[in-house]
Parts: C-alpha cells; structure tokens; sequence
C-alpha cells in the first residue's frame, strides 16, 4: 500500500522548513548586497553626472534596483539554500536518522516542497506588487540617462515606431488614449532612404488631427542650418496606441495588464508571441522555486563518510544553472516564436521536474 502522509512529524516538517528557509534567506541576502555594490559602483559616476543629482538618487537607484535583484536571484538563492541544508543534514547523519525512523526520500524532501511553494507565492506577489514598478521606473529613468520623469503611472521608455518614411523616437510615453502624451521626441525625417532632417521636441500631446510638439528645434542636412520654434503639428494621423502598443515589455507589466495588452497587440493584428511567452513565464517563474530542493536533494542521500557530499552538492549545483540556462534559452525560443508561447515558459519547469524525480528514485533505490 502506498503511504500518503508525506509529513508524518510535525515537528521534523518543521526543522526542515525552517533549516531550508534560514539558509536560502542568508544565501539572498548575501548576493543582493554583493551584486547591489558592484551595480552602485558602475552606476553613480552616472547618476552623480547628472546636474541635481545627488545622494537622494543614488538611494533611489537602489530602492529602485533592488526588487528587482530579490526577484531574479531568488530561485538561485532556493537552490543554494536548499543544497546548503541537504548537505548539513548529510553531514550530520541525519538524513540517515531519518531514513532509519521509515521516512522516504519524498517525506524527507515534502516540508521543502510546502515551503517553496510558499516562497513561489510569495515571489508572485512581489513581482506584481513591487517588480513591475521598479522595473518600468528605474528602466525609463536610465533611457532618461538618470534625467528627471515625469512622476506618472504606466511610464514606456525608449519607444520607437515609423511613420512613414520617417523614423520616430520618443524617450518617455506616459498615459494611454487621448492622454497620451510624449517627452523627448526625436523624428528622422528621410528621403529616398537618406536622412534629410531630424526634429527634436521636448514634449508632444494630441490635437485634432496629429501632434502638438512643443520648444521644437529642427536640423536641415540639406541646408546643413539649425532652426527652432515653439511649437509645430508633426506625425498626423498617428493613433497614440502606435506609441502604447510598439513596446511591450512583460518585466513591465502586472498579470492582468499584461493580459489587456495582449488582447490589444491581437486587435491590432501584431505579433503576441513575447507578450504570451512572458504572460506565462509570470506563473512558471516564481514556481521555479519549487524545483531547486528536488534538484539540490542529490546532495542529502549517500553516506557522508563516503567523501562524495561535495560530488553530490556539484550535482545538484549544476542540475539547478542547467534550468536556469533551458529556462532563458526556450524564452528566447518563445519571444522569436519558434516555440509556442505555453511550451516556451512551461516546458523546461516540467522536463526538469521529470529529470529531479527520476534522479530522486534512483537515489531511494
């Protein structure tokens, strides 16, 4: 008769999850602040350039970076968490205790499963909380070149769309529809695919029938002459969504908005394969967490006096950065449409789900 009752200690169950927990935690911790350091270290001389730039936005700069630093490395910081308690556990004998009290390699293993699970919930609500905030502000703040923004919500930075023969640049898009407004605006004009004029403004909203652009200065190649003016209509007829929709950034985007913006690129008759492929990613990424005790928990079986704990812990190790590396490349696959969206962001969680199974029944046999 098979056993059901995956977690017949209450108080080993929670041992484990605390031990799996406390370790991962600390293995974060570490990273964010190591990287956080070497990314401040490459970013102040930037922000600092910037006339009014001072310490309040280098301490922005990191408020900013920092979730999205959590949210990356949080699975990788699972697996070592996970790998740093199996091998402890080994170390002192008490999986082997364990094993002898009649629990199986699935029991051992279900209080870090339960856990991960709710760190995988947790990291969902963060990123869409949190993550998508920072990723879209400190995103157009660097476009900006740690400018000041405009203090809107749904900013788009760096987008780029053609009108015509002409080329279009706008570094911040705020609003949606009728309040769609553009700041930093560059327009190539060219001719005979040679670039006859550029055009800079430093912000554009609607009026009937095209553009308003504002504090306009327009450089003629073929007079090689400078003129400016306060305001001129550019870009007539152009739909503001041809600015909202041109990119869609999934990072950028919370679950349900990403969803409406979906169905917005599928009206409009434009490609959705990254906007799925990130839709779905949103669910299978956080999930991710659940997989690293599976793969690390090569390093709890096996006899500790063998030597082979440090083999084992490699293992794991490198069965944790090879789904990390399937997972970005069958992304890439996704976003380039060679793969179906679904496939893209679920089939690297599901093969190496089968792939930690298959090495963990191998192990309790």
């Amino acid at each position: 008769m098979i056993n059901l009752d995956f977690m017949p200690s209450r108080q080993l169950a929670l041992y484990a999850a605390r031990l799996f927990l406390t370790r991962s935690l600390a293995v974060l911790i570490m990273l964010v602040l190591v990287l956080m350091t070497l990314d401040l270290l490459g970013e102040s001389g930037k922000i600092l350039k910037v006339p009014g730039n001072g310490e309040a936005e280098l301490w922005r700069y990191v408020s900013l970076r920092v979730p999205l630093l959590v949210s990356r490395f949080l699975p990788f910081s699972v697996l070592l968490g996970a790998l740093i308690a199996f091998a402890g556990l080994n170390q002192h004998s008490e999986v082997v205790s364990m094993k002898a009290a009649g629990l199986s390699a699935h029991q051992i293993l279900a209080p870090m499963i339960v856990a991960s699970f709710g760190v995988a919930v947790a990291l969902f609500a963060f990123n869409e909380l949190v993550v998508v905030k920072s990723a879209r502000t400190i995103n157009a703040w660097t476009d900006a070149d740690y400018k000041p923004i405009p203090p809107a919500s749904g900013i788009l930075s760096n987008v780029w769309i053609r009108d015509g023969d002409n080329i279009v640049r706008a570094r911040i898009v705020t609003g949606r529809g009728a309040k769609t407004e553009l700041h930093d605006v560059s327009i190539y004009g060219r001719e005979h695919g040679a670039l006859a004029s550029v055009t800079d403004g430093e912000r554009a909203v609607q009026v009937p029938g095209g553009w308003r652009l504002d504090k306009v200065r327009t450089y003629d190649a073929r007079m090689n002459i400078v003129m400016s003016r306060p305001q001129e209509i550019v870009l007539r007829d152009v739909e503001p969504s041809r600015f909202t929709l041109a990119r869609v950034d999934p990072d950028e985007r919370d679950f349900v908005a990403l969803r409406g913006e979906i169905d917005a690129l599928a009206a409009a008759g434009r490609p959705t394969d990254e906007a799925r492929t990130g839709w779905w990613h949103k669910i299978s990424g956080p999930l991710s967490t659940m997989l690293m005790p599976l793969l690390a928990a090569t390093a709890a079986f096996g006899l500790a006096r063998s030597g082979h704990v440090l083999l084992r812990a490699t293992i794991g190790m490198a069965l944790g950065f090879t789904y990390f590396v399937a997972d970005n490349f069958s992304l890439a696959l996704g976003n380039y449409g060679a793969y179906p969206p679904f496939l893209a962001a679920w089939a690297p969680f599901l093969l190496f789900l089968l792939i930690g199974e298959f090495v963990l029944i191998r192990q309790e046999e």
